[in-house]
């Protein structure tokens, strides 16, 4: 089962995606910030980080340039979530480090299609 470490500040779409995603059989664990991002995600093992990139405390850009610094976290796969989508949005996710990139409101297949794409070519690697 792949553990995924979502990076939400929004208590309803953390409590909404989490479910979903649990259903789907990954196992969830939830980050409220910036911080507490950085601090489960270099604590802990994940196969997926899902990274909300406006967050308090620090935002996402922020988090996942930090956590690429990190012994063992240059390839861990990190999906950039963001209600702003905006021209060239996708292109700074990427420079900031991210794998993947994905709009809100989520749409859930779109979202797993990427998931398991990144998963599987961490198999591939592997």
């Amino acid at each position: 089962m792949a553990k995924i470490l979502l990076v939400e500040d929004n208590e309803m779409n953390r409590d909404m995606l989490s479910r979903r995603l649990q259903r789907k059989g990954y196992e969830v664990e939830i980050a409220v910030d910036g911080l507490e991002g950085v601090e489960k995600a270099t604590t802990s093992r994940y196969d997926v980080i899902l990274m909300d990139m406006s967050l308090p405390e620090i935002d996402g850009w922020e988090v996942t340039r930090r956590l690429r610094t990190q012994e063992g976290m240059q390839h861990t796969p990190i999906i950039a979530l963001t209600a702003h989508a905006m021209a060239g949005d996708r292109e700074k996710a990427i420079e900031a480090g991210c794998d993947d990139y994905d709009t809100k409101p989520i749409e859930l297949p779109r979202l797993l299609s990427k998931i398991e794409a990144l998963l599987d070519g961490r198999r591939e690697e592997a």
